[in-house]
């Protein structure tokens, strides 16, 4: 068995993939260590749908090529319901499209099915604590998106110097611990400045922050 034994919370966790295989060694995984409890495993969007409102999740592992309807408008449906479960994308493929459709969608992270299980089960966890969990890869393509030299489109939504270092943060997929430790200042700072710039944005979540930022290039 897996020691989490750090792990004070446990942390409910569902997931959403039609691969059998990688479905059910995941799952293995997750029902094999302490701190977590599996609460449903799914194949596609209906049975989605129907488990995920019987049995709510903290966490959701979310495939994005589910046939049918995909992932990503399966996380669109359940995050109007249950905004406060965190979503995880897995997927085989690291296109910008998906990334950018995703996070508009409201997920929460981003991860390769690569990724090692170790990096899935801290991946719930950062989730689970407000961060946004990315595979190194993907973490880089959004990195690259920001770092490249290119005209803001956007309006200007008269975010202040330091709202901009936190939104930058938020972007790179820190937790709010992580932006109060690099910017010396505390959560509850953190968390004020966040509401001042969800305001400004016009937006209710990381996530549509995030999706915000990238369209229209706010920074």
């Amino acid at each position: 068995m897996y020691d989490t034994s750090k792990h004070f919370t446990v942390i409910r966790v569902a997931i959403v993939d039609d691969d059998e295989e990688f479905r059910n060694g995941l799952s293995w995984i997750i029902s094999q260590t302490d701190g977590y409890d599996l609460t449903g495993i799914y194949k596609n969007y209906t049975d989605a749908l129907h488990g995920i409102s019987e049995r709510l999740p903290d966490v959701v592992l979310m495939d994005i090529g589910l046939p049918g309807k995909s992932g990503i408008e399966c996380v669109r449906d359940l995050k109007v319901q249950f905004p406060q479960v965190q979503f995880v994308m897995q997927t085989v493929y690291a296109d910008d499209e998906n990334i950018f459709q995703s996070l508009r969608a409201g997920a929460s992270g981003y991860l390769l099915k690569k990724t090692p299980s170790s990096a899935f089960l801290q991946a719930i966890s950062d989730a689970h604590g407000g961060g946004a969990p990315m595979s190194g890869e993907i973490a880089r393509k959004v990195l690259n998106y920001f770092q490249t030299p290119a005209p803001r489109s956007g309006p200007d939504y008269q975010l202040s110097e330091r709202e901009v270092e936190v939104l930058k943060a938020l972007t790179e997929g820190h937790s709010y611990k992580s932006i109060a430790d690099k910017l010396f200042v505390s959560v509850h700072t953190v968390r004020f400045h966040l509401h001042n710039i969800y305001d400004k944005l016009h937006v209710a979540s990381r996530a549509e922050a995030v999706a915000k930022v990238m369209k229209e290039k706010v920074l």
